[in-house]
Parts: C-alpha cells; sequence; structure tokens
C-alpha cells in the first residue's frame, strides 16, 4: 500500500496530466507566407533601382534617386489598403 504523500502526489500529477491538450499540427495550422508582403515591395523596389541604375549607365552618385523613384513607381501600383479605424478612435 502507497503512503498518503505519495498517493496525493499520484493523484494531483493525474489531474494536471489530464487537462493537457494535444498540439497541433504546425504544418496544418499555418497558411501564412513565410515572406511577408513588406519584403516582397522592398524586393521589388531594390530590384527596379537596379534597374535605374543600370539605365543610367551605372554611374555612381545617384543611388537614392534610383531608390526613391523606384519606390514611387512600385508603391503607385499597390492598391490602397482600407483602414479598420474610425474617426472616433
Amino acid at each position: 500500500m502507497k503512503t498518503q504523500p505519495a498517493q496525493e502526489r499520484e493523484e494531483k500529477t493525474r489531474r494536471v496530466g489530464a487537462g493537457k491538450t494535444k498540439k497541433p499540427d504546425t504544418a496544418a495550422v499555418s497558411s501564412k507566407p513565410l515572406v511577408s508582403e513588406c519584403d516582397d515591395l522592398q524586393a521589388l523596389i531594390a530590384k527596379r533601382a537596379h534597374e535605374l541604375h543600370v539605365e543610367r549607365g551605372c554611374r555612381d552618385g545617384f543611388a537614392l534617386d534610383d531608390w526613391l523613384e523606384a519606390e514611387r513607381e512600385v508603391l503607385s501600383q499597390v492598391p490602397p489598403v482600407k483602414s479598420t479605424l474610425t474617426a472616433s478612435e
């Protein structure tokens, strides 16, 4: 026969373990893309900035101009995001 403290520990362990749930399969749960939309935009802007740099003849000193122009071009093609905030928030 088990001693009183050992029996209590065993019952407590059973109660604690009974409430545990099985972890969900992460492959089935996550449908989120690995690359965020912001990373995609940055990659598109970088690609276009490089194209502008090459079109300019690969001259130094225009990196910021090329980046800003690429940003304008790429962002002008992105549809605006509707805000979920109301005027009272």
